[in-house]
């Protein structure tokens, strides 16, 4: 289910960016990315994932953004889950 949810929440947010990025989509695309994110390796290692003191920078871009695209303003909060998923796993 979690590989499901991931794969689809992916192909949402490429079709939102096709579609010059539909804040609908993109957000549809986001929930079910950390949906399936948590499906796959729990709610407490996504949360101690997401919450380790040297990644909170990353954490914060990243959700940030996601909070964005939700009060649509679709570029802007995918530019900055870019820049938070970089920082994140590098």
């Amino acid at each position: 289910i979690g590989v499901g949810l991931v794969g689809f929440g992916l192909f949402f947010i490429l079709f939102g960016m096709l579609l010059y990025f539909d804040s609908v989509l993109l957000a549809f695309g986001n929930i079910l990315f950390l949906s399936g994110l948590v499906f796959i390796i729990g709610f407490r290692r996504t949360f101690t994932f997401f919450f380790q003191r040297p990644k909170l920078k990353g954490t914060s871009f990243f959700l940030g953004g996601v909070l964005i695209v939700l009060m649509r303003w679709p570029l802007l909060g995918m530019l900055l889950e870019a820049y938070g998923f970089v920082t994140l796993f590098r």
